[in-house]
């Protein structure tokens, strides 16, 4: 009687262990690199047309936590390695911050599909041009552009080893009165690696 109690008692341990780690929650984290890309306009007659936001290098980092039932956030930040050129005249760099709501799915045995929407900021840094007019400095080194923009993304994580993933991912803006460039709708393509704690 008592080994059977015993045994009872360890097997509700282990039942219970392995119904407590079902219910535990995903974390992901991942680095990565990306370029955008955006329409240009070809037959505007305006005499300053504002250029097309496109190209360049991205870095991107991105958390997102995932409960039981493979729903949850996720927030992801980029920006521009080397500052772009804005109409061959002022530096500039663009970086994105968004938060999102992210649902989650198994496509197959080592691959997940993540698909999310939210809102978040895109904030230009353009870079002032020329020396500064005051004796003493002081000036501005750049001034701040910010708008609020929606996204949508969507990305493929596979498990290339053990917890350790590959994701190709394609996110799409719109950024309304993005006045500063042509086009309101932008997108962005890339990749990131990452490890996952607690797969579900």
């Amino acid at each position: 009687m008592r080994k059977f109690c015993s045994l009872t008692f360890v097997f509700t341990v282990l039942l219970f262990a392995s119904f407590a780690r079902a219910q535990e929650p995903q974390v992901d984290i991942a680095g990565g690199g990306s370029t955008l890309w955006s329409s240009k306009n070809t037959t505007a007659s305006e005499a300053f047309l504002p250029p097309p936001l496109k190209g360049g290098t991205y870095p991107s980092v991105f958390f997102q936590y995932l409960n039981a039932k493979d729903r949850g956030i996720n927030i992801e930040g980029v920006f521009r390695y080397h500052k772009g050129i804005y109409n061959n005249f002022q530096f500039y760099r663009p970086v994105i911050i968004d938060a999102n709501g992210v649902y989650s799915h198994r496509l197959a045995t080592k691959t997940d599909g993540d698909l999310m929407a939210g809102a978040g900021l895109m904030t230009l840094l353009f870079y002032g041009v020329g020396s500064c007019p005051l004796p003493a400095g002081g000036c501005s080194a750049n001034l701040n552009s910010t708008h609020f923009l929606v996204h949508a993304g969507f990305g493929v994580r596979y498990y290339a080893w053990r917890n350790v993933f590959i994701r190709p991912e394609v996110h799409y803006y719109f950024i309304p009165n993005n006045h500063e460039f042509h086009s309101d709708n932008l997108f962005r393509l890339g990749a990131s690696v990452g490890y996952t704690w607690g797969r579900h």
